[in-house]
């Protein structure tokens, strides 16, 4: 008699594809990354072109699917290839986080003692301030522009992932196969990359999903209050600041961005939470 037994990650898969929520983040975040690859195709008009003869036409007035600014740029093309920015600002902010966080939280729950000590004290001093006020302070002192506030934002986001990864790093150390590792002599550098790490992926997946979400917001605050990206560039919170004071005669310019913001972050999170329970062995399959 043979048995067949799934291999955790089908079992994952299978668990996320039954999961409604998840299945809604991943098209929510599918059809943005196509609008960000296929911007040149599917935008009818430059993100920058400007028609000053047609400013604040209504939605399906004109050719344009969903108006003009303040401007006359038209609004569909400036949302399609503002996912671009969108896109670009959470993964290289998560990714700062990811090469900064990961290793500080894995020397200190592999080192522990002094070592543990020192990293962890250096991460709450970060958390004792409020994310958007710490990532307003490192822009202002780095420079007003769209590269500083994703370093800012991904400075924000090092002390989640320090944390996530000591906790998960204290566990799997007292795992058996670890032990037996130390016994026959392997480096202690040997076993934190080979042994330890790869076992603690599941939860640092599921936290750069969210913080993927968690970044596209943070960004877009940034821009709104003027410390992010520039115009013309098509970035959401950019967008919002420039015409939020015409809302009242043309509600659709912050209707759009906003809504894009909202599905975008909607998204990540959906599929982060789906991630999450797909990744943990605890929860059975429907």
């Amino acid at each position: 008699m043979s048995f067949h037994v799934d291999s955790p990650a089908a079992v994952a898969l299978r668990k996320l594809a039954h999961n409604r929520s998840s299945q809604l983040g991943a098209l929510l975040c599918l059809t943005f990354v196509a609008l960000a690859l296929l911007a040149p195709w599917l935008a009818p008009y430059s993100y920058q072109k400007l028609d000053l003869a047609h400013r604040l036409t209504a939605p399906g007035q004109g050719g344009h699917l969903l108006g003009t600014d303040n401007l006359g740029r038209d609004l569909w093309s400036r949302l399609i290839y503002g996912s671009r920015v969108s896109l670009a600002v959470g993964v290289f902010s998560v990714s700062i986080s990811l090469l900064i966080g990961v290793p500080l939280g894995a020397l200190a729950g592999y080192l522990g003692r002094w070592v543990d000590a020192l990293i962890m004290r250096c991460m709450d001093l970060l958390l004792a301030f409020p994310s958007i006020l710490l990532a307003i302070a490192i822009v202002t002192v780095l420079g007003n522009n769209l590269t500083n506030a994703m370093i800012a934002v991904g400075v924000v986001g090092i002390p989640v992932f320090a944390r996530i990864t000591r906790a998960s790093v204290m566990t799997v150390k007292e795992m058996e196969y670890v032990q037996a590792a130390t016994t026959i002599g392997c480096s202690p550098t040997r076993i934190l990359l080979v042994h330890i790490l790869p076992n603690c992926l599941n939860p640092l997946i599921v936290q750069c999903t969210l913080s993927l979400g968690t970044s596209v917001l943070d960004a877009a605050g940034l821009s709104f209050l003027g410390l992010g990206a520039k115009p013309p560039t098509p970035e959401w919170g950019t967008m919002l600041a420039d015409t939020y004071r015409y809302y009242e005669q043309a509600p659709w310019l912050v209707v759009g961005p906003g809504m894009a913001i909202l599905a975008m972050v909607l998204g990540f999170n959906l599929l982060g939470d789906g991630l999450r329970d797909a990744l943990d062995p605890k929860t059975k399959e429907d």
